[in-house]
């Protein structure tokens, strides 16, 4: 499985929606994503990708976009 792959089966499963919605997805656009949501794709993504994310970037990864930019700081190109 592909890094973007792993990162877009992070997001359907975590918020329950389909591949299409993913590229205008944002924080509290979708029922799921609140704040337990949010910290559970999080913690997902750290243990997808074997890292640790900063607070500074958890509070910054505001949708699915930016996530883009915030893993590559850790080394994940999508």
């Amino acid at each position: 499985m592909t890094n973007i792959e792993k990162y877009n089966q992070t997001f359907v499963s975590s918020f329950s929606v389909n591949e299409q919605q993913l590229s205008t997805l944002n924080y509290q656009s979708v029922d799921g994503w609140d704040s337990i949501g949010h910290m559970r794709m999080i913690a997902e993504l750290e243990e997808v990708f074997n890292i640790m994310i900063e607070t500074d970037d958890i509070l910054d990864f505001s949708s699915y976009s930016k996530g883009f930019k915030i893993l590559k700081k850790y080394g994940i190109e999508l």
